[in-house]
């Protein structure tokens, strides 16, 4: 039985007390850590910068996936690799040569992973699908957490499964946005194999918990 990778979102953690959160989650059973890097520009909010992101390896011992929300992030690749980065995700609406800045992503020994917004059609992989290692499905509009789930998310994995198993792509697919107790459960059965949730990890009564039982799914 595989287990579901988690991946919480520290966009939810707290930023005045943001050790104790990643302490926490050295302790869970979560594989990564998702931090999101926004820029004001691609989507209407700015969040985490690297002298932040730089630090991050210092105290946690996760995986570093992190997601860029920003135009042009193809100027950051080799710096998100120094930060120590496992997983490096753009999104394919900011990349105009998206084959490229994949191929470079993994020049730098990290995974690359394709985001696509609620809007945008899994067609829109096809020719790239079998160089990516991840795909991240928005399941809401990108910038802002604690946003409501948006349910054609659901129907959206089971095409990008198929795409996948289609072509015989081994690439993982990702969602991030709405993901709890309801939502989750439905996800995986869909095909996700990484579940990306912030503040229905870092509002709950019982973080690691919460983490586990995703886990679990």
């Amino acid at each position: 039985m595989r287990k579901t990778i988690v991946s919480p979102s520290l966009l939810s953690a707290d930023f005045l007390n943001l050790q104790k959160d990643l302490e926490m989650i050295n302790g869970s059973s979560a594989e990564l850590v998702h931090v999101d890097m926004m820029d004001g520009s691609f989507v209407p909010n700015i969040s985490i910068g690297f002298p932040i992101l730089s630090n991050l390896k210092k105290v946690c011992n996760k995986d570093l996936d992190v997601h860029y929300m920003v135009v042009h992030p193809e100027q950051y690749i080799e710096r998100t690799a120094k930060a120590g980065a496992k997983i490096m995700t753009v999104h394919q609406e900011a990349c105009v040569h998206l084959h490229r800045t994949i191929s470079e992503i993994k020049t730098y020994g990290m995974m690359a992973g394709v985001a696509l917004n609620p809007s945008t059609p899994i067609c829109m992989l096809e020719d790239i699908i079998n160089d990516v290692d991840m795909v991240l499905l928005m399941s809401v509009n990108p910038g802002f957490g604690g946003q409501k789930f948006i349910e054609n998310t659901i129907n959206k994995t089971r095409r990008l499964k198929e795409l996948i198993e289609h072509s015989g792509s081994k690439a993982l697919i990702e969602v991030d946005g709405g993901v709890n107790a309801t939502t989750a459960p439905r996800l995986v059965e869909a095909g996700v194999d990484i579940l990306v949730s912030g503040s229905y990890i870092f509002k709950s009564p019982d973080p690691i918990k919460t983490i586990s039982d995703l886990s679990q799914l």
